[in-house]
């Protein structure tokens, strides 16, 4: 691992809780395999590893999945975790929030609740998420949320479904009062890869999105929501720093225990840790799975004399893998890459869908849930 620094602590901690989902999105990227409810770690395994994690200096911890309320033990990880000192966050689909959970994980020390929506029209955010009343369900969760005094934070995933409901999107975050909107564009890994050809908008969508954005930006006020707007890296001649660089801040941990660098590191051909066999530090430090793209000796040329390698670490190598078929390779999406041929062909893909969209399994309805 040649110039590479001492490995510092993952800061952010994802514990995926669970992949099962009362929605079926399109543009999901969690794993197309999604394994069982049998396979999740249980309860007091999750709390040794929030427990290991923060020992070791991890900050921020992420509740995610599949919906984590599904998880009827999640009150208790949330307030054993601001016990020990993390910034909690719960990333949700708001299908299955209630008023009266909403003040029990307020209660337990919960920080911070994203809630996602398919789309500003409620027809339209129904159909992507395959569920009816869905919208209906998020637009009242979002206001009580706002009204328990959390940070009101929106997601909104863009893709060729819903891009040109991008100033009503804009519309619907305000009059929300949100305080952060995330537009990020669809990223393809998982089901939303499988669907790529229905998902990647074009430039020229993209383009307009962004000028929309732009400028509403540049007529608001302080009180107005702060707009992200993440644009696909198809559309870039350089790849984006993947993870701020591989196992250098991020640590995800599974519904079934297993450790990786990133959220979707589990597609390549290598084989991660499991929590219920080696300590958190052990394998943040210590295994192969991590330290083998830390620093830059496993680099190829071009990336291994790019003066930008510091900058975007050789790009995803989840990335590299899907599209090339090997995981040592050159982000295909940067510009020096012998295979940037690949990105312009998806891009003609997409402008003619051939292949039949793919709903993301539904594997739990809310009906499971007791509140």
């Amino acid at each position: 691992m040649s110039k590479q620094a001492s490995v510092g602590p993952p800061f952010w901690l994802l514990a995926e809780l669970t992949y099962e989902c009362p929605l079926h999105c399109s543009y999901c990227s969690n794993p197309t395999d999604l394994g069982s409810r049998e396979q999740e770690l249980s309860t007091e395994a999750w709390l040794d590893v929030l427990t290991q994690a923060r020992k070791m200096g991890s900050v921020q911890l992420g509740f995610s999945g599949g919906e984590p309320l599904l998880r009827k033990d999640l009150e208790q990880l949330v307030e054993h975790g601001r016990n020990l000192g993390f910034y909690t966050n719960l990333i949700t689909s708001g299908i299955g929030l209630t008023e009266k959970r909403i003040k029990q994980l307020k209660t337990a020390g919960l920080d911070h609740i994203q809630i996602s929506f398919q789309a500003a029209d409620p027809e339209l955010n129904d159909a992507i998420a395959g569920r009816g009343n869905a919208f209906k369900q998020k637009q009242k969760m979002a206001e009580i949320v706002k009204a328990e005094g959390y940070p009101m934070v929106l997601n909104f995933v863009i893709s060729k479904q819903n891009i040109s409901e991008i100033p009503q999107i804009l519309a619907l975050s305000r009059e929300l009062k949100a305080d952060y909107v995330e537009l990020a564009t669809a990223q393809y890994y998982g089901w939303a890869f499988d669907n790529r050809d229905h998902l990647l908008p074009s430039k020229d969508q993209l383009e307009w999105a962004e000028s929309v954005v732009n400028e509403v930006r540049a007529k608001q006020t302080d009180s107005d929501p702060h707009f992200i707007f993440v644009t696909p890296d198809y559309y870039e001649d350089r790849p984006k720093a993947c993870m701020n660089g591989w196992g250098s801040t991020f640590l995800t941990v599974t519904p079934d225990g297993s450790a990786l660098p990133c959220h979707s590191a589990k597609i390549l051909p290598l084989t991660f840790p499991n929590v219920t066999q080696k300590t958190l530090d052990d394998i943040w430090h210590k295994d192969f799975s991590f330290n083998h793209f830390r620093g830059d000796d496993w680099m190829p040329q071009p990336c291994q004399g790019c003066d930008e390698k510091e900058k975007d670490f050789g790009g995803c190598r989840c990335q590299a893998y899907m599209l090339t078929g090997d995981m040592n390779r050159t982000d295909p999406v940067c510009s020096k890459s012998e295979d940037h041929h690949l990105i312009a062909q998806a891009i003609e893909q997409a402008n003619q869908p051939t292949k039949p969209i793919k709903q993301r399994k539904r594997i739990a309805d809310i009906a499971t849930l007791k509140l």
